[in-house]
């Protein structure tokens, strides 16, 4: 089931997301978080985003929040998408209906457009923006540097 995080859930989301951390390029994120610190990213987040999980017989199976595209006033109708999922779980459609439901809370938020941000190479990730008619902006060539190499990241946008 998709229900609104819980902090009781940090320990689950931090083991999903370091093992993003230590071993992809999928997020610029080079250095483990603790519990604690995604206890503090879940408080912070959930202040002004949705943050959602996809829970299965009691076990975080993947989770997706919106959360500050650009720092100034005039870009607050604009937020980020992420999405990460239990390694063992991925291409069995969590993700899809993860994001889903993310769009459709989207509107309670009063957010226009969703940004995604992938690093390069993601077939799954662009298929699964294609999918959901997220329309490919642009890349950055080279702007992060991460297990000894350069990376480049595509922008996706989908209007609400």
């Amino acid at each position: 089931m998709i229900r609104k995080v819980e902090l009781k859930d940090a320990e689950e989301i931090v083991k999903i997301y370091n093992h993003y951390i230590l071993n992809t390029v999928v997020t610029f994120e080079e250095e483990a978080l603790t519990k604690a610190d995604m206890e503090e990213r879940i408080k912070e987040k959930t202040k002004s985003n949705p943050w959602i999980v996809f829970e299965e017989e009691g076990h975080i199976l993947g989770y997706a929040y919106l959360g500050t595209f650009r720092e100034r006033s005039a870009f607050r109708h604009t937020k980020e998408s992420s999405i990460y999922l239990d390694k063992g779980v991925v291409g069995k459609g969590i993700g899809g209906k993860l994001y889903k439901e993310l769009i459709k809370l989207a509107k309670d938020y009063k957010v226009n457009v969703i940004i995604g941000v992938i690093t390069l190479p993601n077939p799954a990730s662009i298929v699964l923006h294609n999918k959901l008619e997220f329309e490919r902006i642009g890349s950055f060539n080279e702007v992060g540097f991460k297990q000894d190499k350069w990376l480049d990241v595509d922008f996706w946008q989908k209007k609400i």
